[in-house]
């Protein structure tokens, strides 16, 4: 009951985030670059669809209009219900999954993984777009954030034995991706290239209130705050908020 409860409090949430979107222009710009960051990364010359994985708003579309977005819990601006475990696309038919803010959210990444790599051409790429845990990073998401860091929990790479996909419960752990890619080498990623690892300040975004803070700047300042940015990224042990990490498929 309680998976229940929480999956659908996040779809609450959701309908909440739509409000903040609709209200915060600053907000729209700062996951515009994002999102084109992110297109930058993809595999525009592989046949087969861009799929989004977890698309909340969806508003990828914006920047990659073809991209299929899904999520767990169908919304009338999502294109349709997938489950990251066990995905309805064919095998090999994909170019590139996106992962916005979702990585943290499996429990299982290794096995999330393997069905990754099922449904994706060779070649085709995974671009995961998830929290850094900088000095500003731990501050920001350790005590802004509601959701957990889970920087000292274990991370369980593979479901156990008998796992049931279709059951799959509700789980956060900020720090995940950051432990994962910048952090450790005990993970098993074989059958992936690790094409990049970017870690941004994104104090831009930081500095929006997301979706539930207060916007600590007037959107006409956005540019100034991007210069800022741009040198502080220079720094990403002490400033990186966002991590950027793609990896394509190789046989």
């Amino acid at each position: 009951m309680e998976t229940v409860w929480s999956i659908h409090r996040h779809n609450i949430e959701l309908h909440e985030n739509c409000r903040s979107w609709e209200r915060k222009a600053v907000l729209r710009k700062v996951y515009e670059g994002f999102h084109r960051q992110i297109s930058e990364w993809c595999r525009h010359d592989l046949s087969g669809p861009t799929v989004e994985i977890g698309s909340g708003l969806g508003q990828i579309k914006t920047v990659i209009p073809d991209c299929i977005t899904t999520d767990i819990l169908p919304n009338p601006w999502l294109d349709r219900t997938e489950n990251a475990y066990r995905l309805s696309f064919g095998d090999a038919s994909t170019a590139n999954l996106i992962l916005f803010d979702v990585w943290h959210h499996l429990r299982y990444p290794g096995t999330a993984l393997l069905e990754f790599r099922r449904v994706l051409a060779a070649g085709g790429r995974v671009i995961i777009f998830d929290p850094c845990m900088s000095l500003l990073g731990l501050i920001v998401y350790g005590l802004f954030h509601h959701e957990p860091l889970g920087l000292n929990n274990p991370i369980r790479w593979c479901a156990p034995e008998n796992w049931d996909a279709t059951n799959a419960d509700y789980y956060a752990a900020a720090g995940n991706a950051w432990r994962v890619f910048c952090r450790s080498s005990c993970f098993d990623l074989g059958g992936w290239q690790i094409v990049s690892v970017q870690r941004t300040a994104a104090l831009s975004y930081v500095a929006s209130g997301g979706f539930r803070g207060p916007q600590l700047y007037p959107s006409i300042l956005l540019p100034l705050l991007q210069g800022i940015d741009a040198i502080l990224d220079r720094v990403p042990l002490l400033f990186a908020t966002r991590l950027l990490v793609v990896l394509e498929k190789v046989t």
